[in-house]
């Protein structure tokens, strides 16, 4: 085995153990989970106002992330660092507003000198802590026990797991309340609005697709040319098949186009009837952009194009293509 492989082989089993160890570290964190984890959501619930979050070094980029997860499921919350917090941050509160403490240590002694100020805004305190027995934890209301048997770095010294797990007690703590809360996906979508999946749930296959007089519209028979000439005015990635009464017939897509010159060496004599998709998959203008998705890549072969076709009268009203959910509206 060469220098080489062996670094490899060396790179792989640390980077396994790594993740290994985190997965072992929230497996025993989910089954300590205890009434500490309902008390702490009922005085966030309870509470109108925000939630203040805590932390000094990789516990305060924990913190931040955290506090970000509960703004976007419905819990106003502020990461406020602790050593800024008494040079004039503290004025963020207001009586009553909880705040999370964490660290790994459960002696931060920046967390440790702010607590007798935070009780002063009658600040219920929630302790996310390694430790049960430290300082923090025995000066808090609620304790959540985020303990850890070792890192899973080489040296076991580096934030490694304990951060982990303290993040996913903070995600535990924000779907509970989402649930408390009966958070749906509307109400996140409202948080997101600018966000695909905010746009996915906010918008509707009405508001971003192609109208009809900007599509290729087809008879049955058409030629293959006349197609090809409509589709390359209107370049949309497919020409629509329509009736007289302005019903959808078919579809043929830039694919069906490609496919037809493989196996047809003169084509001069083909219709779109020959070449279309009959029957094919629609959707309402109505549909939200999210359930549009989902019609053209949850299948065994995806499409990239859908005819918009009116549930009731069943007319073709124009095209959305997958291009047309991901961008800006």
């Amino acid at each position: 085995m060469t220098i080489q492989e062996t670094a490899t082989s060396e790179s792989i089993e640390t980077a396994r153990k790594v993740l290994t160890t985190a997965s072992s570290a929230l497996e025993a964190a989910s089954y300590r989970l205890d009434e500490n984890i309902e008390k702490a959501v009922s005085l966030i619930l309870n509470h109108k106002g925000k939630v203040l979050i805590t932390g000094v070094g990789k516990s305060g980029h924990i913190g931040q992330k955290i506090a970000s997860t509960l703004c976007s499921t419905g819990t106003p919350a502020v990461f406020l660092h602790a050593t800024e917090a008494v040079h004039g941050d503290l004025g963020v509160y207001h009586p009553g507003d909880p705040t999370i403490l964490i660290s790994n240590s459960g002696a931060t002694s920046e967390l440790v000198r702010l607590i007798p100020t935070l009780r002063q805004f009658d600040s219920p305190l929630i302790a996310l802590v390694g430790r049960t027995d430290s300082p923090i934890a025995q000066r808090s209301d609620v304790v959540l026990d985020a303990s850890i048997s070792k890192e899973a770095d080489p040296l076991g010294i580096v934030p490694t797991t304990s951060a982990l797990v303290a993040l996913a007690f903070g995600d535990a703590l924000a779907c509970a309340l989402m649930q408390q809360r009966r958070f749906n996906a509307n109400d996140f979508a409202s948080f997101h609005p600018a966000g695909q999946l905010g746009r996915n749930l906010l918008y509707t296959v009405g508001d971003v697709m192609h109208k009809r007089d900007s599509v290729a519209c087809v008879s049955l028979e058409t030629s293959m040319r006349d197609a090809v000439i409509a589709m390359t005015e209107r370049p949309q990635g497919a020409a629509c098949v329509v009736d007289a009464d302005g019903g959808l017939l078919g579809i043929v897509t830039d694919g069906d186009v490609r496919r037809t010159l493989q196996h047809h060496d003169e084509i001069k004599p083909l219709t779109v009837a020959d070449i279309m998709t009959k029957d094919p998959i629609s959707v309402d203008p109505s549909l939200s952009l999210g359930d549009a998705l989902s019609v053209m890549e949850e299948r065994s072969s995806q499409i990239s194009v859908l005819p918009v076709v009116d549930a009731s009268s069943k007319n073709f009203l124009g095209l959305i293509r997958i291009h047309d959910i991901h961008q800006p509206h």
